[in-house]
């Protein structure tokens, strides 16, 4: 009985990270109940993994670039390496383009619509206030705020409590990580990196 209780718990809460995203997809029917932040890579599938490659394009060591035709992002290291990451990318017209920096980055970071996204859903002019972060935050255990020419974007990369959507365009622009892999990408990249975008 108590096993249930906890369980629908989850399930309420992870609802509650879903419904209020503005960097994910409208409200879905779950599943199952998101238990934790970092929910096995069940429905990862094996291609988005995290793992180092061959890079052949001409972005110097440190750079990010963002694919998001093929969903994949490259953390570009030396003598042609990179570590690359499945991610999950804005739908179609939503997109970031272009290149940015990392100006700010943030540690289970909080959330706020913006006002374009109040617009496009008036359901979450509620949260016009913020969403404290934590493990049921749609931005998920990290973030890097991309900023173009000193003025942030509102694009961010960010992880996510929903491995199944690593791989798809689904969200409302923002580059999604499983939190595992956003997390080794927070740590790895310095304030002032070059992320590209594709």
């Amino acid at each position: 009985m108590e096993e249930h209780h906890i369980a629908r718990r989850g399930l309420v809460l992870g609802s509650l990270a879903l419904m209020v995203s503005g960097c994910t997809l409208a409200l879905r029917q779950a599943a199952e109940p998101i238990s934790s932040a970092f929910a096995p890579r069940r429905g990862l599938s094996p291609r988005y993994r995290r793992q180092r490659v061959r890079y052949y394009g001409n972005e110097p060591a440190g750079t990010i670039v963002v694919d998001t035709s093929q969903r994949f992002l490259y953390a570009v290291e030396a003598d042609g390496w990179a570590t690359r990451y499945g991610v999950g990318v804005g739908e179609q017209g939503l997109s970031f383009k272009g290149t940015a920096t990392v100006d700010r980055k943030a540690d289970w970071p909080s959330w706020t619509p913006t006002a374009n996204m109040m617009k496009r859903k008036p359901r979450l002019v509620q949260y016009a206030g913020g969403v404290p972060g934590g493990p049921n935050n749609p931005l998920g255990a990290r973030a890097l705020y991309l900023f173009r020419d000193r003025r942030d974007t509102h694009f961010r990369i960010h992880g996510t409590n929903e491995p199944w959507t690593i791989g798809t365009a689904v969200s409302n622009g923002c580059i999604r990580l499983i939190n595992d892999d956003i997390i080794d990408l927070y740590d790895r990249t310095p304030l002032g990196t070059t992320v590209v975008v594709v």
